[in-house]
């Protein structure tokens, strides 16, 4: 039948696409359901776009410094219609490369909402109306998330905007509230910092970028208060109202105090809310916890035939992750449907790295050294500051360190946060490292080239073992 397949993707980001394009290439007759844009959110409305509309706000910032540099830059300036131009230009470049690539393998593509039935089989309902039935032996659910609302003040894509919103603005804003201090609302407070905004962010918990280690928060925080970035940690907003010009917050700081300010525009970034409605989930019976899909090791949920992976399962919501899990679980089924040629391996976690694209970077991978030792960890710690490093002062980007938490007793590497220039991009060595299971001599005993920011590393295990070179 033109409709039966051995796998149905549901959701095209960047778990779904390349869990398509795998299970094409393990030889599965493949379909991909998607309801708005093929690459999903990451590619169309998040990671992609986004990298974009920090792009131009990295070389408006330098452009503002080119004195240092010795070099001039008169009536400097920027066109907010252009810089979003150029991001949506971006988007629409990798969305027709991964039409491309389902061409490329074979992969149908169906455009609407689809809806699980039974295990095995999908209705597909078309912007017209029109439906179509499906039917595979294997079903992956990849529909991502969507932007969470504050419960007293919904968005409105005027004054008070998710990430979206804030990825297109009609206008410039002047006085911008940034609520929440993860890695999407962080990410626009430097954007819109380095555009000219008077930026305000506001974190419930005690300090900003939580997740990461305490030294990274703290030296992240140090650096945007020196940017003109106002940061409220420890702090909550009561109320929040859309005005004629604005919007207006009651803020309960630290101590408790209330204050009513008023601002020109709210970014809502407090988390984000998993798609499994209506898509048939709560009659086959798949659990979830907290509205996230709960799988096994190999993304198989508890229902035969359905596996789940990215944003709408568990934790750390990362494209990344949602690639890597969509070769997992496609691995799996190969293998289950006879493939003895595919070897899927699970996912730990703790090796997965995390990058926040602000201005100055930050990336870590594996545990804090505060949860090492929670863990029961006996530690060495290391740190190399960019300003010991040649190509850092060359470079002009003299902010930020590496620091490195090992075994004290194994030399294994658990964890590694970094916060400076092009830590996005240092960071895959140290994931390398884990996934390898490297140990502190491997780290030592390889040669780094010079001048290179990548020296940085390994000084910084050095550091953790007395042996620092250059500080």
């Amino acid at each position: 039948m033109a409709n039966s397949y051995d796998l149905i993707v549901l959701g095209s980001g960047p778990g779904g696409y390349v869990a398509a394009i795998r299970a094409s290439q393990l030889g599965l007759k493949t379909a991909i359901v998607e309801r708005e844009n093929l690459g999903g959110i990451c590619l169309n409305w998040g990671c992609i776009p986004t990298k974009a509309l920090l792009r131009s706000g990295e070389i408006l910032h330098h452009m503002k410094h080119a004195e240092k540099f010795g070099l001039k830059a008169t009536g400097v300036g920027m066109d907010l219609d252009k810089v979003v131009a150029r991001s949506r230009g971006v988007a629409k470049q990798l969305n027709q490369g991964v039409t491309h690539l389902m061409k490329k393998n074979k992969i149908d593509v169906h455009m609407g909402t689809g809806h699980i039935d039974a295990a095995g089989k999908m209705t597909v309902t078309g912007a017209d109306g029109k439906k179509s039935q499906l039917s595979a032996k294997h079903i992956i659910v990849a529909t991502g998330a969507r932007a969470r609302d504050l419960p007293f003040a919904k968005t409105d894509g005027d004054k008070i905007w998710t990430y979206r919103h804030a990825m297109t603005p009609k206008e410039m804003p002047k006085d911008l509230l940034v609520i929440g201090s993860g890695a999407i609302g962080i990410e626009f407070a430097s954007f819109y910092n380095d555009m000219g905004a008077k930026v305000t962010v506001v974190e419930m918990l005690d300090r900003i970028v939580p997740v990461e280690d305490k030294d990274i928060s703290a030296e992240l925080e140090k650096s945007l208060k020196k940017q003109g970035i106002e940061i409220l940690s420890g702090a909550g907003v009561e109320t929040l109202a859309a005005t004629k010009t604005g919007v207006t917050a009651k803020i309960k700081d630290v101590k408790g105090k209330v204050e009513e300010r008023k601002f020109s525009h709210c970014i809502v970034a407090i988390g984000i809310v998993p798609n499994t409605e209506e898509i048939g989930l709560e009659k086959l019976g798949v659990k979830t916890t907290k509205g996230h899909i709960d799988t096994d090791a190999m993304c198989r949920t508890n229902v035969k035939g359905i596996s789940a992976i990215g944003d709408v399962t568990a934790p750390p919501w990362l494209a990344h992750k949602a690639s890597h899990e969509g070769i997992i679980a496609v691995e799996a089924i190969a293998k289950e449907m006879g493939n003895k040629d595919v070897h899927p391996h699970a996912m730990d976690p703790k090796n997965i790295p995390g990058c926040t694209y602000c201005h100055p970077q930050v990336a870590s991978v594996g545990l804090t050294e505060e949860k090492a030792k929670e863990a029961g960890h006996k530690v060495k710690v290391g740190k190399f500051p960019f300003i010991g490093n040649g190509k850092a002062i060359a470079l002009g980007e003299t902010e930020g360190f590496i620091k490195t938490v090992f075994d004290a007793e194994t030399g294994e590497l658990l964890g590694a946060h970094m916060i400076g220039a092009e830590v996005t991009e240092l960071i895959q060595g140290y994931t390398v490292g884990k996934q390898g299971e490297l140990v502190e001599q491997d780290f030592i005993n390889t040669v780094f080239p010079h001048p290179t920011l990548s020296e940085m590393m390994h000084e910084s295990v050095l550091s953790a073992f007395g042996r620092v070179l250059h500080i």
